[in-house]
């Protein structure tokens, strides 16, 4: 899973941590702990929600979330690697070109954006009473990418 270049970021955040492997892309959620208000707040954990019923979306993962020895390697700074544990850069209005889009699902412009399962996305909500975090931009194009605008927080 990945991002293309094309995008437009005109607001991300810096304040959380994510304990887990991820490929940018996706949506991440707040996990229980820190509320990210203070910048080192080590509870405040982002993760790629299994359920994300209940769960408060963050935005798009911005960084490739790595688990690598660093004694024998080094980060890929071209993908924008972190190490699991680090700060990770989240996406909050803007739009992205993403292929984390949920199988078999085929957005047309226009349709909302909803989380679903492991920070995919969909067009309908599946999880019940999730509000939209964005629209789609695009169709699906030959590899699987759409364009997707994300305004977060929803009113």
């Amino acid at each position: 899973m990945a991002l293309k270049a094309d995008r437009y970021e005109l607001q991300t955040d810096i304040s959380f941590f994510m304990n887990t492997e991820g490929n940018r892309g996706g949506v991440v959620s707040m996990s229980t702990g820190g509320t990210g208000a203070a910048m080192d707040q080590s509870g405040a954990l982002a993760v790629y929600a299994t359920d994300p019923s209940g769960k408060m979306p963050l935005g798009i993962l911005l960084n490739d979330v790595v688990d690598i020895d660093l004694t024998r390697q080094h980060l890929n700074e071209h993908k924008d690697e972190v190490i699991k544990g680090g700060k990770i850069t989240i996406l909050r209005k803007g739009y992205v070109v993403t292929n984390m889009i949920k199988t078999g699902v085929t957005p047309a412009a226009g349709d909302p954006v909803h989380v679903c399962a492991n920070g995919e996305l969909d067009k309908e909500d599946g999880i019940g009473g999730c509000e939209p975090i964005g629209n789609f931009l695009s169709a699906k194009d030959a590899d699987g990418y759409c364009k997707v605008e994300i305004n977060l927080p929803r009113a």
